[in-house]
């Protein structure tokens, strides 16, 4: 027998395991400790990977995930089995939906079972079976040397970016492994290079904007992470091109004259009126989903070409004229080289009257702020945080009513900006800010919640505090369920279950650690104004915002339905 092949040390599974996780460079690990992982978790902590604790799976899971999306990093997750599991299946299915590189560690029941031994076991959860239901890509070894290949499988996959699931049964995890002393570890895998698209398509689409006299280019998040922003510039003053962004782009092209800010439900009137006129569009790194496309109203029926890595996103959601698979980036160089210059004249997007409305507009012309005696107008609210917090900012979002604030607050770019409706549901912002604050600590992280997901997700409240996370929660309380409350308007039927009680949460905060603040006038946040200009530990603001300001969307939801009878 070979001793020296065969030299290396015994240990746990857990911990060597744990040790492969600080091998790959991963510095930070979140999660909600169960008797199942309490040993992994720990073990995890020993090696020097802070392990920051959540009081809720859902939020722990989102924690995660909104590390990975700010930093393109690998999250991890590590919670437990069973109804922890099933705690955390809200936000385990939306992360699955949001291109993030994340990784969520289950404990699970022992492979030769026994974990009680008087009756049946209590917390028996087909987990893997309702994760691969969910649309998750599961991963469930059932031997010691089988965890190490399936923490490298299950590596390997969430670096393609998706969520996948790992459960390691207890018996598994805490069996001894021999690890070898020549052991290569496991790795992360190579990123795939990015790809131009076909010369064939690229001719087809200059074909179309050869016809074209007022293009218009949408760029989404895929433009963002290829770091398309400045080609796309360039694109759009060579072919006379407007630029628009989808809301997760937003900020992307802030300060070109092209400029008309964000498209679809999220839209000012000054940019609805521009893209009315287009006559052909070019799509990059978008959706085109049904909130970009103001549930199909958005654009005019016209050419749309469509740029995207992955090609099952093109036509997803809206049908391409021509569809080019390949990086927002390269393709956008590719276009650029083809496209023949135009002079002045050939460019009346670029004429001295639309660059004009665009420098000119105000986006405030597009309401009459409506305070009442306790409550303020979402939207004046939305414009003077803007003025008031530090410019330099990220901003997470909860999903909700209040969302119709979103085009009176400004961010550096895209990558300062989180949406958290992937799964069209309450109740994430909160844990996703904690993970983008970890991420950038050297910024404030603000958090714009419903009063709504605010009461789901408000058992964290210490963890900001706990953990020393930067962070801004700016409850926006119409003490309602908002968006049910204008359905419920728009059919004409009582309203009355989805009112809440005013109830005051800035005493709540202040329990756990929060400088809080009531608002219920702009001379109330104007008050705080020091505050807000350089935010130290965690704040609270429970703004009282008037229940009667529908977002757009709503609207146009409610004119989609009717119009689909």
């Amino acid at each position: 027998m070979d001793t020296e092949a065969t030299a290396g040390r015994s240990m746990p599974t857990y911990r060597a395991l744990a040790q492969d996780i600080k091998n790959l460079g991963v510095d930070v690990v979140f999660g909600l400790m169960s008797d199942d992982t309490a040993l992994f978790a720990v073990e995890i902590d020993t090696l020097g990977i802070a392990f920051y604790g959540g009081r809720h799976e859902n939020n722990a899971i989102s924690m995660a995930e909104g590390y990975a999306s700010a930093t393109g990093k690998l999250g991890i997750a590590i919670i437990g089995r069973g109804p922890a599991a099933a705690n955390g299946l809200h936000a385990a299915v939306s992360a699955s939906r949001t291109g993030s590189k994340l990784l969520i560690i289950y404990g699970e029941m022992p492979v030769g079972g026994g974990v009680n031994t008087i009756g049946p076991d209590y917390k028996a959860f087909n987990a893997r079976g309702v994760m691969a239901a969910a649309g998750l890509q599961t991963f469930s070894p059932t031997s010691p040397q089988a965890a190490r290949t399936a923490l490298a499988d299950a590596i390997t996959a969430a670096s393609r970016g998706t969520a996948v699931t790992l459960h390691l049964p207890v018996d598994v995890q805490t069996a001894e492994i021999l690890v070898r002393d020549d052991d290569p570890g496991i790795t992360l895998p190579a990123p795939m290079a990015p790809t131009a698209a076909r010369p064939q398509g690229i001719n087809a689409a200059i074909g179309l904007l050869a016809n074209a006299q007022r293009p218009l280019i949408i760029a989404g998040l895929g433009a963002h992470l290829a770091d398309a922003g400045e080609t796309l510039e360039k694109l759009a003053e060579k072919i006379g091109a407007l630029l628009i962004t989808s809301v997760r782009g937003k900020d992307m092209f802030k300060g070109n004259p092209n400029n008309l800010d964000v498209i679809g439900s999220f839209s000012h009137s000054m940019a609805r009126r521009h893209v009315d006129q287009a006559d052909c569009v070019l799509v990059f790194g978008a959706g085109l989903n049904l909130l970009t496309m103001s549930f199909g109203n958005a654009l005019p029926q016209v050419p749309l070409i469509q740029i995207d890595a992955v090609r099952s996103n093109i036509g997803r959601w809206t049908s391409a004229d021509v569809a080019l698979v390949g990086d927002a980036k390269l393709v956008a160089a590719q276009l650029l080289a083809a496209a023949p210059a135009r002079g002045d004249a050939e460019k009346p997007f670029h004429a001295a009257a639309t660059r004009k409305d665009i420098a000119e507009f105000d986006i405030a012309s597009d309401f009459q702020a409506a305070h009442t005696a306790h409550t303020v107008d979402p939207r004046a609210l939305a414009m003077e945080l803007d003025r008031l917090l530090p410019r330099q900012r990220n901003l997470v979002y909860d999903a909700g009513n209040f969302l119709g604030m979103v085009p009176y607050l400004s961010v550096p770019g895209p990558g300062h900006f989180k949406f958290t409706s992937e799964f069209a549901s309450l109740g994430l912002g909160f844990g996703t800010a904690l993970g983008v604050a970890k991420a950038r600590p050297e910024l404030p992280t603000i958090l714009l919640v419903g009063d709504g997901g605010f009461t789901m997700s408000m058992n964290d409240l210490d963890t900001p505090v706990r953990e020393d996370l930067p962070l801004v929660i700016i409850l926006m309380n119409d003490c309602a369920y908002g968006a049910e409350l204008h359905l419920l308007r728009a059919h004409q039927q009582p309203v009355a279950k989805s009112l809440f009680p005013d109830v005051d949460f800035a005493p709540v905060a202040e329990a756990f650690g929060f400088e809080a603040v009531t608002i219920r006038s702009l001379d109330d946040l104007a008050a705080i104004a020091p505050m807000l200009a350089d935010p130290q530990g965690p704040i609270f603001l429970d703004c009282k915002i008037n229940a009667d300001i529908a977002a757009p969307f709503m609207g146009e939801f409610a004119a989609y339905v009717e119009s689909n009878k």
